[in-house]
């Protein structure tokens, strides 16, 4: 959390969501925009990976932050000594040179989604139809940030979240480097008086929009 916030990726006030809520919190991985910040944050994907033990044979990157993220993460695993392949979706068709929407590696074996957070569940399945089109198995997901709320059906609340409706529903396992409640327990625990006044405005919004873990 400590890293996410020195990076300016996430940040506090007043934002909108995708669901049309008012978070007091907003998570940005396009903002881990250098060298160091994007090596950073694929060491903290590639350990949490590696702590998990959630077994898969390649990486694939939904356009467009997963193909930065794939690739980056791809990298620090094979400095870790798991040297894996990865690949990638356009959003269009090529008619030309390689063609068609997947670029990298040949998509086979158990293939590990990976992305910055899930809001709705659609690029997830999005990634699965491609992966299974491609003749592989989609076996989990990895995310930087879980909400844990949630999930948004119509405009009506639903009791589970993304993450879960993804986990129950789709059948995949997810794996966060990170939660709410880890940003929860970052705010009780801060000596910094302008961050932990933060704290009412995430609790209540947990109250209001979390799901039951």
């Amino acid at each position: 959390m400590a890293f996410a916030v020195d990076a300016g990726v996430l940040r506090f006030g007043e934002f909108k969501t995708k669901a049309g809520r008012m978070s007091p919190y907003f998570f940005n991985a396009g903002l881990f925009d250098d060298g160091a910040r994007l090596g950073r944050l694929a060491e903290f994907y590639a350990r949490r990976l590696i702590d998990s033990g959630l077994e898969f044979d390649m990486l694939f990157g939904p356009a467009y932050k997963g193909i930065t993220l794939a690739a980056a993460v791809a990298i620090e695993l094979a400095r870790l000594g798991r040297n894996v392949p990865y690949a990638y979706n356009r959003k269009e068709a090529k008619d030309h040179g390689e063609g068609g929407t997947l670029v990298g590696a040949p998509v086979k074996g158990r293939v590990l989604i990976i992305d910055d957070v899930i809001s709705a569940g659609t690029s997830v399945r999005e990634s699965i139809a491609m992966i299974r089109a491609a003749g592989a198995t989609p076996c989990g997901v990895t995310i930087a940030l879980d909400r844990q709320e949630k999930a948004s059906e119509n405009g009506v609340d639903a009791e589970h979240s993304a993450v879960q409706f993804v986990e129950r529903d789709l059948g995949l396992s997810v794996v966060a480097i990170a939660t709410l409640a880890d940003l929860l327990a970052y705010l009780r625990a801060q000596q910094d008086a302008r961050l932990a006044g933060n704290l009412p405005a995430v609790q209540a919004y947990r109250d209001r929009y979390g799901v039951q873990m």
